[in-house]
């Protein structure tokens, strides 16, 4: 499906070798197939039994002010001892399947902007934010995984490993369209994307504490971010003076 889709859409006018154009997306078309069909995705019962224990374990914490065993926490969560151990070997792995479910939510909303029929500019703009919005909602909702999110940056990294590798797949699919129609500059789009995205990671923290644009908000600070993003990418299309 990734090679038909680069074939229809390569424009050998442009000065693109189609090997760059293509391979992204054939990468970016594998990857979702795997992910959409993976066996072991998070299931539904999965994941309402991990949301029900994990909060239970932050309200046993407030009211113990301890870390509650297994057994507390399946009581206050309406579950058996057992059907925790069947789908998770330790508390930590009830945390690790909320991520996990989280940020398949993410990827598929990603996957919603990115196959919007709008400018790529604006598409790049609109990644940036969805990422940085879901992922500052998701750890604000869950007080327990705000604590481990700050807390165990390895566990978080060892969690969204795949959701990172898919990430910078889409906007290598994103920038190889863009850069066979002619709209970027980029010489190496392999190396654009893996700094767009961890540029992106990198201001998570700030995001989430406000701290980004110092109280700028989303909508004022979008020109400010796009100014620097179509810069970075030598947007062809820019007007002089804007």
């Amino acid at each position: 499906i990734g090679l038909i889709k680069a074939i229809d859409n390569f424009d050998p006018a442009q000065q693109v070798r189609f090997s760059t154009y293509g391979v992204p997306m054939i990468i970016g078309e594998i990857r979702r197939f795997l992910r959409d069909n993976n066996a072991l995705r998070v299931s539904r019962s999965l994941r309402d039994t991990a949301y029900r224990a994990m909060q239970s374990r932050e309200e046993l914490e407030k009211q113990l002010g301890r870390e509650p065993t297994v057994e507390e926490i399946a009581q206050t969560a309406g579950c058996s001892v057992g059907n925790i151990y069947h789908y998770f070997k330790s508390k930590d792995d009830v945390y690790s399947a909320v991520i996990e479910s989280e940020l398949e939510r993410l990827s598929d909303k990603l996957d919603e902007v990115a196959n919007k029929k709008i400018s790529p500019q604006d598409k790049i703009i609109e990644l940036i934010y969805t990422h940085l919005s879901m992922i500052k909602e998701t750890v604000i909702r869950n007080g327990n995984l705000r604590a481990e999110f700050f807390r165990n940056i390895w566990k978080v990294e060892q969690v969204r490993k795949n959701f990172d590798e898919d990430e910078i797949e889409l906007f290598r699919k994103v920038y190889s369209e863009a850069k066979a129609d002619g709209e970027f500059d980029i010489d190496d789009v392999y190396l654009v994307a893996d700094i767009t995205h961890y540029c992106i990671k990198g201001l998570e923290v700030p995001f989430i504490y406000g701290r980004l644009g110092h109280g700028l908000t989303e909508e004022t600070s979008r020109p400010m971010v796009a100014k620097v993003v179509y810069g970075a990418l030598g947007k062809t299309t820019l007007k002089q003076g804007q």
